[in-house]
C-alpha cells in the first residue's frame, strides 16, 4: 500500500527559518499537499482561470514592485481576491515588508504570511526540492538495504533465510548498511527509487540466537548510512532441483516498486555458498551494464563466433 503524506507548513517554516509576518488562526494545523510554488503574477492582474489554491504562493521583486504602482484601494481589491481563494500561505521573498492592504485581506481571509531574505528563483527552487522529497510517493517493503561498491542493493526474501547474515559479512567487508527488515522506499522521481530506514529501527540489526545489534557503535559510523538510491533488487530464494535457472545471464528480470522498474537478481541459495561474494559480484555487474558493458552477451556472441568460424 503506497502512503500520501503532507508537510506541516510549519516545518516548512522551521526548515527555511522563515518569518511570521501574519499567522492565520489554523496556523499549527495548515498543510501542504502538492510540491508545486506558484508566483501568482497573472492572478494580480485578474487573471484567475487554472489558479491553483493547493500551492504555497511566492511573491517577489516583480510582484511587488508591481503592487507599488497600484492604489491603496486597488491593492485592497487585488489582495482580497487573492486571499479569497484561501491557499495554504503568501511568502514574500528578498526581505519586503508586506504593505498594510496584504495583511488586513489576510487577517480578513485568515491567510497566513511568510517573509525571508532570499531571492525569489532560490527560495522557489528550494522549497519545489524540499516538497518534492517530503511528498514523493513511498512504500515500506521487508528487506535489508545495502550500499556495496556505491550501489544500493535491496536484499528480499522469505523470512529466516540469511538476509541480515549476510548483511554482517558484506559490514565485515567494508560495505554500508541503510536499513535492515523494513526499508521505506520512496520514488523521488520516475526513473529513481530512494530507500531508508525508520526511525525508531535505524542503525540496528537483527541476528537470529544474538539478538539486535547497534551496527554504528559496533562498527563505526562509517559502517552505516542513512538513505542510498536503489540500484538492484537481489531475491533470495531456497535452492529447488526442479527449477530451471538462468546459467548466463543473458534475461534481465526486473521488479517494478511504484511505478519504477528496477534490475532484479534471483539468487538461489544452499548451504556453502559465499552469499556477500556473490552479492558483491552482483552489484559490480550491475554498475558494469549501466555503464555499457554486459559480460553475458560478450560471451554467447564470443561463442558464436567460435562455431561460425568452425563451421564456415
Amino acid at each position: 500500500m503506497v502512503d500520501t503524506y503532507s508537510v506541516p507548513l510549519t516545518s516548512l517554516v522551521r526548515e527555511f527559518d522563515l518569518q511570521v509576518a501574519y499567522a492565520a488562526t489554523d496556523y499549527t494545523s495548515i498543510r501542504l499537499t502538492v510540491e508545486d510554488v506558484a508566483r501568482p503574477g497573472l492572478q494580480l492582474a485578474g487573471y484567475f482561470d487554472h489558479f491553483e489554491p493547493m500551492r504555497l504562493q511566492v511573491l517577489g521583486n516583480v510582484e511587488m514592485s508591481y503592487l507599488e504602482k497600484l492604489s491603496p484601494t486597488e491593492r485592497s481589491i487585488t489582495f482580497d481576491r487573492l486571499f479569497s481563494y484561501k491557499f495554504p500561505a503568501l511568502l514574500i521573498a528578498r526581505n519586503i515588508p508586506p504593505d498594510q492592504e496584504c495583511l488586513a485581506m489576510a487577517t480578513k481571509h485568515n491567510v497566513t504570511v511568510l517573509r525571508c531574505s532570499e531571492t525569489t528563483s532560490y527560495i522557489v527552487s528550494t522549497i519545489i526540492a524540499y516538497l518534492k522529497a517530503a511528498l514523493a510517493p513511498r512504500i515500506t517493503r521487508h528487506g535489508v538495504l545495502m550500499e556495496v561498491y556505491g550501489e544500493g542493493v535491496l536484499l528480499t526474501g522469505e523470512s529466516g533465510i540469511g538476509k541480515s547474515e549476510a548483511a554482517v559479512e558484506l559490514l565485515k567487508r567494508g560495505h554500508r548498511l541503510i536499513a535492515d527488515d523494513a526499508v521505506e522506499i520512496k520514488k523521488v522521481s520516475d526513473s529513481s527509487l530512494m530507500g531508508s530506514a525508520p526511525e525508531l529501527i535505524r542503525d540496528y540489526i537483527e541476528l537470529r540466537g544474538i539478538g539486535v545489534i547497534n551496527v554504528a557503535k559496533l562498527y563505526g559510523v562509517g559502517a552505516v548510512k542513512q538513505e542510498n538510491t536503489i540500484d538492484l533488487v537481489v531475491n533470495i530464494v531456497p535452492w529447488d532441483t526442479q527449477t530451471v535457472y538462468d546459467r548466463l545471464g543473458l534475461e534481465d528480470q526486473y521488479v517494478e516498486i511504484l511505478g519504477v522498474k528496477i534490475p532484479q537478481n534471483v539468487i538461489p541459495i544452499t548451504p556453502g555458498r559465499n552469499l556477500a561474494v556473490i552479492l558483491e559480484v552482483a552489484a559490480m555487474n550491475n554498475r558494469q551494464k549501466k555503464m555499457g558493458y554486459n559480460a553475458a552477451r560478450e560471451f554467447t556472441e564470443q561463442i558464436n563466433r567460435h562455431f561460425d568460424q568452425n563451421m564456415g
